[in-house]
């Protein structure tokens, strides 16, 4: 897979009974196709819970949710300690531009969450949003806060 702009982590691979390579999945806790995309949310889950700090076990992945009568499925879902939902981070794959069409998506799908921030990483470029609701506007911001501050 393709080196990506985040430090280096140790992941498990197999492959499965179809030859695709898999690798585990540590929120989750399976295996899951390696895809480029999946590659790219791989590495920023270990991003966020060891260079950031975020539990492991306060992630949410490929949450569904609905919007416009159509049901979706977020990359990355993070919650604070009472559960409420504070980061929502979507993925793409490294060939993959951030352009305003993945801003639209992340905002859709943040319709119900109402999280403060907001995260669109294709693995080689991140962008990070701090979303103020009184104002209706968000700011981007250089990094995502550590676990700990927010």
């Amino acid at each position: 897979m393709e080196k990506l702009n985040l430090p280096t982590y140790t992941f498990k691979f197999r492959n499965n009974n179809k030859n695709k390579v898999e690798l585990f999945d540590i929120v989750r806790k399976k295996y899951v196709v390696l895809r480029p995309e999946e590659w790219v949310r791989q590495n920023f889950i270990r991003y966020l819970n060891q260079e950031k700090g975020f539990p492991i076990g306060l992630m949410q992945l490929e949450k569904p949710l609905t919007y416009n009568s159509l049901d979706k499925r977020s990359d990355i879902v993070v919650y604070n300690k009472t559960g409420k939902a504070i980061v929502l981070v979507e993925c793409k794959a490294p060939h993959i531009n951030i352009t305003q069409n993945a801003f639209d998506q992340i905002a859709r799908y943040n319709f119900k969450l109402k999280v403060k921030y907001l995260i669109a990483t294709n693995g080689i470029n991140h962008f990070y949003c701090r979303m103020n609701y009184s104002a209706e506007s968000y700011s981007f911001i250089e990094q995502i806060p550590n676990f700990g501050d927010l």
